[in-house]
């Protein structure tokens, strides 16, 4: 086929490849500049080879039941492949299923990616008895560090919130703004009073055009935040770029960025100071090493950009993450947001920041029956 050699003679091949759409309620409600959440959805993934199966899962986005259906039809060029060829595989599904219409959504494609690409990867590694991070070449450092994602209805909330998290030295706080400039700005007054001297970074989340961006920013110069993530809407790069160059307080890009092709165009226009990046964005593990290497040559750190995920997703992200060299130093993850996440093992909590999985097979993560049977709908 097209994009994806032969199995090779006596190599596993792909019995079967399972979709199951999830709904995930969270602890509590999800506020951000988009509106208010009560539960994610994703789609798990798993792909069969014999008596193995890897584990992946997608993002879910507009529709869990029409994205599943996507999934599945892209599956269907993997049964009776060998599951070591995955990269040649999707790209011969990019091309039969999008571009050959005209169709060019990469970034419907990197969901889809991402969660297939998972899934082979975790195979791949139990097959080989090695974890993923050693298919992507090895680790360059033993942990990852993750920031402490503040949660609270009010800026008192958000306040006393960040006030334990100081107390359980967690490093880094990340505040979500972009929900109108009065309450930003009470926020993040009410956070930097309470933990003056706590490392602190904001996420807007295209929330603010560049002339209020601008009075904002402006006004939090002197509340010492790290940086202030994609303020301005992901379609116009030019937007963050001119924001970028005046702003006092240093600039991520997030939603701008969601393929290599992002990637390029916002470091090549200084659109940004650094990038948020993950594998639902870049389509799976390998491109997001893609997406750091261009970061690298701009002298730039990768953050790690989780999303709407399980614990599943976090630790394919924290195997890529292990093998980054300019990885930042604080990076997202979201499982702990979930009512009950559906991995049962490794434990996934970071400790005082930092997270050190253990080296098993694959993803090395065992899922919750329970939890999962739960989640399905």
């Amino acid at each position: 086929m097209n994009g994806a050699s032969a199995p090779r003679a006596g190599a596993p091949v792909i019995d079967r490849i399972r979709v199951t759409p999830l709904r995930h309620p969270l602890r509590k409600p999800y506020r951000w500049s988009q509106g208010v959440e009560n539960h994610f959805y994703t789609l798990l993934v798993e792909v069969q080879a014999g008596d193995l199966v890897g584990i992946g899962e997608c993002t879910a986005a507009p529709d869990p039941q029409a994205m599943a259906l996507i999934v599945r039809r892209v599956a269907e060029g993997f049964a009776g492949q060998d599951p070591w060829h995955h990269t040649g595989l999707l790209a011969a599904a990019w091309k039969k299923h999008w571009t050959v219409w005209g169709c060019v959504v990469p970034r419907q494609f990197a969901q889809v990616a991402s969660g297939l690409e998972m899934a082979c990867l975790d195979l791949c590694g139990k097959l080989a008895g090695r974890p993923v991070w050693d298919l992507l070449g090895g680790p360059v450092r033993d942990s990852v560090g993750y920031f402490h994602f503040l949660q609270g209805e009010t800026p008192e909330d958000l306040a006393e919130d960040a006030r334990n998290a100081v107390a359980k030295s967690l490093p880094v706080l990340y505040l979500k703004v972009g929900m109108g400039e009065a309450r930003d700005l009470a926020a993040i007054k009410a956070v930097r009073h309470a933990v003056p001297d706590a490392r602190l970074r904001l996420d807007a989340n295209e929330g603010w055009p560049i002339e209020v961006a601008l009075r904002i920013l402006r006004r939090i110069a002197e509340y010492n935040v790290e940086y202030v993530e994609q303020p301005t809407p992901a379609h116009s790069t030019e937007a963050l770029a001119r924001l970028t160059a005046r702003s006092p307080v240093p600039i991520g890009a997030d939603q701008a960025v969601f393929s290599l092709s992002d990637a390029h165009r916002v470091l090549a226009n200084g659109g940004a100071d650094m990038l948020a990046v993950g594998p639902r964005e870049a389509g799976g593990l390998r491109a997001t090493r893609h997406v750091a290497a261009l970061a690298e040559g701009a002298g730039m750190t990768l953050c790690i950009h989780s999303s709407m995920t399980t614990g599943i997703t976090t630790a394919a992200e924290h195997h890529v993450a292990r093998t980054i060299p300019n990885l930042d130093d604080a990076n997202q993850i979201m499982w702990q947001l979930l009512e009950r996440d559906i991995v049962a093992a490794p434990d996934l909590s970071p400790d005082k920041g930092y997270l050190a999985l253990p080296a098993k097979p694959g993803l090395g993560i065992a899922l919750d029956a329970e939890a999962l049977d739960k989640a399905r709908f």
